[in-house]
């Protein structure tokens, strides 16, 4: 069944804190509980979340190491490649967004992507 969460804050600070354990996975769950009920009330924040979203879960797929794991995380990324722009100083929990959105970068270059 579908689980959403209304608390887009609080789901941003829990996004980061995994991503700060490596718990990409679930990073990438309790940012999506957060992106339905943005992506059904077409909110303008709901591509950035989802770009978010996808961020997380490339590294998930580096993780795990599993057969063309490079080639579905470059995949996966190009979401959150599409869609950082959207951070910008006027959205509504812009420190959240923006620290998430560095963490991502950050990630991606500890990874060499």
């Amino acid at each position: 069944m579908l689980s959403e969460n209304h608390d887009l804050e609080g789901a941003l600070k829990a996004y980061l804190n995994l991503l700060h354990k490596q718990e990409y996975f679930d990073a990438h769950e309790v940012l999506e509980e957060a992106w339905h009920p943005l992506r059904k009330k077409n909110h303008p924040l709901k591509n950035l979340a989802k770009g978010l979203i996808n961020g997380a879960i490339c590294f998930e797929h580096l993780k795990r190491n599993r057969k063309d794991a490079l080639r579905k995380a470059t995949t996966v990324l190009k979401s959150f490649e599409r869609h950082k722009h959207l951070c910008k100083v006027d959205i509504e929990h812009f420190k959240l967004f923006k620290e998430s959105c560095e963490t991502i970068e950050s990630l991606k270059k500890m990874h060499n992507l």
